[in-house]
This record gives C-alpha cells, structure tokens and sequence, in this order.
C-alpha cells in the first residue's frame, strides 16, 4: 500500500503529468554532461544586508536546458543573473565565489560586462521588445557590437536569427512594423531572435512563459528544445510541469541554498533529498 507522501508524490509528479513533447529522445537526461559550459562555486550574494545566495556550487553542461526551481525568494533568479554579471547594477549586491564561463572566472579581470552579455544573453518574464521596428530589434545588436559589416550581412542576420525563433514565416512581410505590434508569445520570440542575432553562447532565459497564455507557452518550450542543440540554456521556472518537459538538469533553490542537483528525470522521480521530496509532493512552495 502507497504511503501518504508516496501518493501525494505520484500525483504531483510532473513528468508522470506532462507528455514528452519530443519522444524520440529520453526525456530530462544529459546527453553530453562532461561539456561544461558555466561553473560556479562558493557563490555568496547579498543584497546591502540581507544574503540571498549561501555557498552555492553548480556545473552547467553545453547544450543542455538546466532548469532551476524553488519556491519564490529561493534565489533562483539571483543565480542566474550571476552568470552574465546583471546583479551589478544593484545598489548594493555584492557577491563572493568564482563564476567560470569557458574556464574564465567572469568577475575577475578585464571582463567586460557589456561583451560579456553578448555572449550570456538573457530573456526576462516580460515580452521587452525595443520601440523599434520588428527588423530593428533584431538588427540593434550586431549594429552596436559592429559584428556586421554591410546591409547584406545585417539583412542575412536578421533573417536567420529570425528564422531560429521560429517567427520569420510570420514576419517576413512585416519587418518595418513595430515590434511591440506583436502579439505576447510573438514578441517573447522576437526577443529571443534579439538575443540569437549577436550568437550567445548562453541563453539564460527568467521565466519566459509566465506571462503567456498555453500556446505561446507550448510554442515557447518547443522553441526551447530546438535552440538547445546549439546553445547552453538555463531556465527559471515556477512550474515545475514546465522544468519536467523542457529541461535535462534540474536544480533545486531552497532559501538561498542549492538543495540538490541532477537529471531531471531523478530528481523528480527519486529525488536524494527529503526537502526536495516535500517540494515537488507539493507540502511546501
């Protein structure tokens, strides 16, 4: 006979719940987890007093979608905005550890944070087109960072970055409208061709569904899963339904600490720890 927790667990079980969206592939596994991308160690972060980070310690795979889950105030969206430096303009953050991208300690240095956004984008909760044209948007990055030289060049970068967001079929007839003319789902897609157009290496994406209705959402995940063959994406979700069908590393944030890491996978179907047991059975969050 199933226990308490084990019924509760078996019906809170995101992937139990949720269809692969991709069955031609094992679902929440890492494919290549010796490739890391971004690794971090002894992060501490606070904010004037208050400490939001305690000795956290992660490994991010290449291409691989890593989501981190956690209740809010977990400081799940505090480490990810680690990773590309966007704590700085905080008045009063400061953070201690080593952040290594590519085996560079980020936060050591001559880094350039601008530079270092290029290649570390990030998609935030809400749609943030510029007040530019759809072609604009995508074309404002490599303007400013010179990675193009001749209108042709821009024209093709636009298109493809387009392309990779799954948004060119449904704007190429509209590049000089505005941008925020865009439907939610479509300008989240449109950000994320903003982000492609200056060819990151990382994707840190903070919750980039939340504000959409169930189709931009399925459209946004399915998005997902094609941009991680070539990039290193990191997630922040509040769904832990979401975490289970997009994601093949899962984290798990608890009061500023990091509770347990692994495939996600096992960590929902056989978590190592108690807290995160409670988490995802829905006792707690």
């Amino acid at each position: 006979m199933l226990t308490e927790l084990e019924r509760n667990t078996e019906t809170a079980n995101p992937i139990a719940e949720m269809p692969a969206i991709h069955l031609d592939r094992p679902v929440g596994r890492v494919d290549n987890a010796s490739d890391i991308k971004i690794s971090a160690s002894g992060v501490n972060m606070w904010y004037g007093k208050k400490q939001a980070l305690f000795d956290v310690a992660l490994e991010i795979p290449d291409r691989t979608v890593t989501a981190l889950i956690g209740p809010s105030g977990c400081g799940k969206s505090t480490f990810l905005r680690t990773m590309n430096r966007m704590n700085d303009g905080i008045v009063g953050a400061r953070m201690e550890g080593d952040i290594l991208f590519d085996g560079t300690d980020i936060y050591k240095g001559n880094i350039d944070p601008v530079q270092l956004r290029a290649q570390v984008g990030m998609v935030f909760q809400k749609p943030n087109p510029f007040p530019k044209s759809i072609y604009d948007n995508v074309a404002y990055g490599p303007r400013i960072h010179g990675i193009t030289s001749s209108k042709q060049e821009l024209d093709e970068i636009v298109e493809v970055s387009l392309q990779k967001a799954g948004l060119w079929d449904e704007v190429k007839d509209r590049l000089t409208e505005g941008g925020t003319s865009l439907s939610g789902g479509q300008q989240q897609r449109l950000v994320i061709a903003r982000t492609i157009a200056v060819s990151p290496e990382v994707i840190l994406m903070d919750e980039p569904a939340s504000a959409l209705d169930p189709i931009a959402t399925g459209r946004i995940e399915e998005l997902i899963h094609e941009l991680r063959e070539n990039y290193c994406i990191v997630i922040v979700t509040h769904s832990m339904q979401q975490a289970a069908r997009v994601s093949q590393r899962t984290a798990f944030f608890h009061m500023g600490t990091l509770v347990e890491v692994g495939d996600t996978v096992d960590v929902f179907s056989n978590p190592e720890q108690q807290k995160t047991q409670d988490y995802i059975s829905g006792r707690f969050g």
